[in-house]
């Protein structure tokens, strides 16, 4: 894979070299993710439910003995959850939580393809306006005069801010009890 960034002699501006992203689909939208955090694609398997988790963690499964949570992206932008078809696919991802990585699964509707997106061709996310969080968004891409959604994979897939959101919804549920 080609690195984010050249060398360049001193006094020479820094070159970007295009940067690769693995374009999915959710509910029809376009988004991406950067292809130096995903780990492997598999295809949909049934998934063991977890009691007590947030609706956006649709369970665990076991990747060649490892635990690995699967969480639903749909719902993690508050949506309805995605519905399962011959499509559907889990995406292996790593992401950094402090100075820790964890291995995290995404379900996606389907897979497209991997692409390179030049810096130049990434704007800034929308201040408003967008379906999802500003925070989850690290850019928008200009693909072949449409714009495709590049995800923030390590704020979208956060396991401490999912773990507050089940604290506050346990809390929440207490009070109204």
């Amino acid at each position: 894979m080609k690195a984010l960034h050249q060398a360049a002699p001193q006094g020479a501006p820094v070159v970007q070299e295009p940067a690769q992203y693995l374009t999915f689909v959710l509910a029809g939208e376009a988004f991406a993710i950067g292809i130096l955090c995903i780990k492997e694609i598999i295809e949909y398997a049934q998934l063991t439910a977890v009691p007590m988790m947030p609706p956006c963690v649709r369970g665990v499964i076991n990747l060649r003995g490892a635990v690995v949570p699967v969480m639903d992206l749909q719902a993690r932008f508050g949506r309805q959850p995605s519905g399962v078809t011959k499509r559907t696919c889990i995406v292996i991802v790593e992401v950094q939580s402090g100075s820790d990585s964890q291995v995290i699964g995404v379900v996606v509707d389907a897979v497209n393809e991997v692409i390179e997106i030049a810096a130049a061709d990434i704007e800034p996310p929308p201040a408003f306006g967008a379906r999802i969080r500003t925070d989850f968004i690290h850019g928008m891409g200009k693909v072949k005069g449409r714009f495709v959604i590049l995800l923030n994979v390590d704020q979208v897939l956060s396991l401490e801010e999912v773990s507050s959101l089940k604290a506050a919804a346990a809390e929440a549920q207490a009070v109204a009890a």
